[in-house]
């Protein structure tokens, strides 16, 4: 090891033999109690960075669910306990199974559709070489547009005697309203992946950008088309981005609530009645015994699937 360290001009490298033995594993070195105090310290500024934040989740979300939980065994009116009581109305109630079977519709139907056609555009966009700059702000700008503005375009498109409507009565063909119907959940469906496809895309450009060029270059030589390319070392190497955008765009879907109001109304048709809007309407009653028991049941549902997330993101690393 000596005679290893002489041939070895003094410089970079001399440190990391040090911090070696003779398998290239690390070994452990002097001056330990001084890195666990820098480690220390690093990690108290962090967690100082953080206790506001800390802070202020635990006052306003966690405290209050964890009275919220509390509730949900208890009568609405004094402090009797009732037990499983109120989950039982609830799981009874016919207004719940149908806002909670069009929830998990709109995410099972929405999501793929989302991630499959986010990707597809990605790709595309990166093929793009003029004006790519301004073909991603193209497909961004739905996000800068506020949620009320949207749902009045595609109200005004879909309305009774919306622009739809009226084209297909110039062409001869009898129109509908699409909002008081079934079809208004493809309305709501379309209108949710119009407004996050842009976001999508942009989080699979960063992990396409992360794929180096000379793996295509490599497979081009071998004989390889784009479609192999695709297949054998884009789809691979996105696992990672996958689990991201899926997790993120499963967050944001809750947010279509704010469509389907503005869209509808308070009680709009019953194939877009989401959770969302039965939770609206408990709490207009003050219903609280639903709604703390059927609360409590909404997070424990989406904590299991965000923890299947991330066991599934564990099992790609």
């Amino acid at each position: 090891m000596q005679k290893r360290q002489q041939k070895i001009s003094p410089g970079r490298w001399i440190p990391i033999l040090r911090n070696r033995n003779k398998t290239g594993n690390r070994i452990k070195i002097g001056n330990k109690n001084r890195m666990s105090q820098r480690e220390f310290r690093e990690a108290g500024c962090g967690y100082l960075f953080l206790l506001p934040s800390l802070l202020g989740t635990a006052g306003f979300v966690l405290i209050p669910f964890l009275d919220v939980f509390r509730r949900s065994f208890l009568q609405a009116v004094g402090s009797g306990f009732v037990g499983l009581e109120n989950y039982r109305l609830v799981l009874a109630n016919e207004a719940f199974r149908r806002a909670a079977g069009n929830t998990a519709r709109f995410m099972l139907v929405c999501l793929p559709i989302l991630l499959a056609l986010s990707l597809g555009t990605a790709v595309l966009v990166r093929q793009v070489t003029h004006f790519q700059r301004w073909v991603k702000t193209g497909f961004l700008l739905p996000m800068a547009i506020p949620a009320a503005s949207v749902a009045v375009f595609f109200r005004m498109l879909f309305d009774g005697k919306g622009w739809l409507n009226l084209l297909l009565g110039e062409m001869g063909l009898a129109g509908q309203d699409w909002l008081t119907s079934g079809r208004a959940f493809w309305v709501l469906s379309a209108c949710y992946i119009w407004k996050n496809l842009g976001y999508d895309m942009i989080l699979w450009l960063a992990g396409l950008g992360a794929i180096p060029e000379e793996q295509y270059e490599a497979a081009r030589v071998q004989g390889a088309g784009a479609w192999d390319c695709f297949r054998y070392i884009t789809l691979p190497q996105l696992k990672e981005t996958l689990f991201v955008t899926a997790l993120l765009s499963f967050v944001n879907a809750f947010r279509a609530f704010r469509e389907a109001y503005l869209l509808a109304g308070e009680y709009p048709h019953e194939s877009i009645y989401m959770l969302q809007h039965l939770f609206n309407n408990w709490f207009v009653n003050l219903d609280i015994q639903k709604m703390t028991a059927a609360a409590v049941m909404l997070v424990m549902g989406t904590g299991t699937v965000l923890l299947a997330f991330r066991k599934s993101g564990d099992g790609e690393d």
